[in-house]
């Protein structure tokens, strides 16, 4: 069975440093391992920000987009369409695509069986950063992209809400399949020593995004002595100082697992402007290593098994979840392909979804 994998978004490059390109890869690998030939078709391969010692087993497609500076800003998505037909195009046919949903350009026309990966509503979180030129395009052209897609699955409760009740897809084409994570056990006392880490141990692990919240660590660290933080992950903003927290930096791949099972409580420290819509690949890398996760209650946090963060008493979730055993519970991309081809055509090729794990 040939699988096309198209993500159109030029800002989510195959071997990226960031959440959205492990997702990629992530379903990339499940896919393979699940029966299919995968073919991966991308803008791009990497970016400014470099590439992530992070293969992946598949024939990759990559067209480069053309810029549209040139053009009315109003016409600019109609030229992220036409990137992502050039893309499509070269692609080829296949007998389904998984396609991740970048609002303006899709992959129809490339395989009989279409699903469709809802990340995010991309034409609102653009107008909240004052990137959409046309509105009114955007919405037709979501309810075109995801109106016709064979299954649309979303990574987050919200987005299924969303795609039912302001896009108009039907309620039996959507399906709710949270992310996942790579199948690895990290090796906790050789990374603390490693580390030079002694005592308890906060944990951070991600992109520095404003609305990620990594600036409350400062004040945590100052109401909790004793403890260390341990931060991995970098930009957009710096990541604070504090005579006890470690930043370091953005960490390979492989090595995540062992940095997250150093950790003695996981951090998810949202503010209250972070978007509803989100299923933060955190919490699962913290819960995969057994790691206790508190967090605030924003997007699916409460849904992945985090404790949540009541009256902003931070201090008092850390010192209870420290009391916690440490259970490992793995969601792998396997799950979350399995998940989502359940019951279509392709299905026979798909490896079993194991039973109540999503909660």
């Amino acid at each position: 069975m040939r699988t096309l994998l198209f993500s159109a978004d030029p800002g989510i490059p195959l071997h990226g440093p960031s959440g959205a390109s492990a997702h990629l890869r992530g379903v990339a690998r499940a896919l393979g391992a699940a029966g299919q030939v995968v073919t991966i078709a991308v803008p791009r391969r990497s970016d400014a920000r470099g590439a992530v010692d992070d293969p992946v087993s598949a024939q990759v497609i990559a067209v480069e987009p053309r810029r549209w500076g040139f053009i009315p800003r109003r016409w600019r998505e109609r030229g992220e369409g036409s990137d992502a037909r050039r893309l499509a195009d070269a692609a080829g046919v296949h007998d389904l695509v998984w396609e991740r949903f970048s609002g303006f350009g899709d992959a129809r026309g490339t395989a009989p069986v279409r699903i469709v990966e809802v990340n995010a509503p991309v034409a609102r979180e653009r107008a909240a950063a004052g990137r959409l030129f046309d509105p009114r395009y955007a919405a037709r052209r979501e309810r075109e992209i995801l109106g016709s897609a064979d299954r649309v699955i979303t990574v987050s409760r919200w987005l299924s809400d969303w795609v039912v009740q302001e896009v108009g897809v039907l309620a039996d084409r959507v399906v709710h399949v949270p992310n996942g994570v790579e199948r690895r056990v990290g090796d906790r006392d050789g990374t603390r020593r490693r580390l030079g880490l002694d005592g308890p141990v906060l944990g951070f692990l991600g992109s520095m995004k404003p609305w990620h919240g990594v600036d409350r660590l400062p004040a945590i660290l100052d109401a909790l002595p004793g403890f260390t933080a341990v931060v991995a992950g970098d930009g957009p903003i710096e990541v604070p100082r504090h005579p006890r927290l470690r930043a370091l930096g953005r960490v390979a791949p492989r090595h995540v697992a062992d940095v997250v099972a150093a950790m003695d409580v996981g951090l998810a420290p949202y503010r209250a402007d972070a978007p509803p819509w989100f299923c933060p690949l955190k919490i699962l890398e913290y819960r995969a290593q057994g790691v206790p996760v508190v967090a605030a209650d924003v997007g699916d946090c409460r849904a992945l098994g985090a404790a949540i963060v009541v009256d902003d008493d931070w201090v008092g979730a850390i010192h209870a979840a420290l009391g916690e055993l440490r259970v490992p519970w793995v969601r792998g991309w396997d799950q979350v392909v399995a998940e989502a081809l359940a019951g279509t055509k392709v299905a026979a090729n798909a490896i079993p979804a194991e039973q109540g794990d999503v909660e």
